[in-house]
């Protein structure tokens, strides 16, 4: 008996994209069923029976699933491919010998580095990167410039960035540090949202621009015991804790600004 399923499920359930990745691919031309491309969104196959191709690759319906924590370095492009010939996470994982169709589970910008999750299970990257589950995702951010109460506390609230407000933020110096132009301040920022660049954008609107951004914390996830380069695999508990919705935003309570000793106040610095 006939089994026709969303040809957006097959794909995520391959491992291959989430399902909102997978109308992406058919909308785009990439998909073919019995060897006849299929573009028309909500169109549905027989994965037992139908050969269902992407991007010219027969998919391979049953798969191991696997789960990997990646400490990205600066310098990586957080995708499969780069047509530019940069380095790429997938390259990273090949050097430790993982092989395999994985893919990042959301990005970390060129110039950043820290914490990323891979998988090849496309209903956990569905889960862990929609709005709705508002997974919480730590930076430290070194700024120029030190932010007083004000702006500090305009990120806490939320502020308006590309025409759309965000959402509130926990936010606390951790650190006052020297600087090439003056004094930096080392932020904590702890979001529930992924946009594009989001934490620079932040904090360019506090006139406080990035000097170096790190993502520390993923969920629970922390990035304990990892080098960057370096990758594991996540434990039961641990993709169990990232897949439990949790409605509670980020704790502001402890949000402060440490006092600063007695003295003139450090002149800020601003991009030039």
């Amino acid at each position: 008996m006939s089994t026709m399923i969303r040809l957006n499920k097959i794909i995520s359930q391959a491992g291959l994209a989430s399902r909102r990745l997978a109308d992406q691919l058919i909308a785009q031309g990439r998909v073919q069923v019995n060897g006849h491309v299929v573009s028309e969104l909500g169109a549905k196959a027989d994965p037992s029976r139908d050969h269902i191709k992407v991007d010219g690759r027969r998919l391979k319906i049953e798969e191991h699933k696997r789960y990997f924590l990646l400490y990205k370095p600066r310098g990586v492009v957080s995708t499969r491919a780069d047509d530019k010939n940069r380095a790429t996470v997938i390259d990273l994982l090949s050097k430790q010998g993982i092989r395999g169709y994985y893919y990042p589970v959301g990005r970390l910008d060129y110039d950043s580095e820290g914490l990323l999750l891979l998988t090849n299970d496309g209903e956990f990257a569905e889960i862990v990167t929609h709005p709705r589950h508002e997974l919480t995702r730590t930076y430290e951010a070194r700024v120029l410039g030190v932010p007083d109460d004000h702006e500090l506390d305009r990120l806490r609230k939320g502020l308006v960035v590309d025409g759309e407000r965000t959402l509130p933020a926990g936010v606390k110096i951790r650190r006052i540090l020297k600087g090439n132009r003056g004094p930096e301040a080392l932020v904590e920022i702890a979001i529930r949202e992924g946009r594009n660049r989001q934490v620079r954008n932040m904090c360019d609107a506090i006139g406080h621009p990035v000097v170096q951004l790190t993502r520390t914390k993923i969920g629970p996830l922390t990035a304990e015991g990892l080098r960057p380069g370096h990758v594991r695999e996540l434990r039961p508990d641990e993709i169990k804790a990232l897949t439990k919705r949790s409605a509670s935003p980020p704790k502001t309570a402890s949000d402060a600004t440490p006092r600063r000793t007695a003295g003139p106040r450090p002149r800020r610095s601003r991009e030039k």
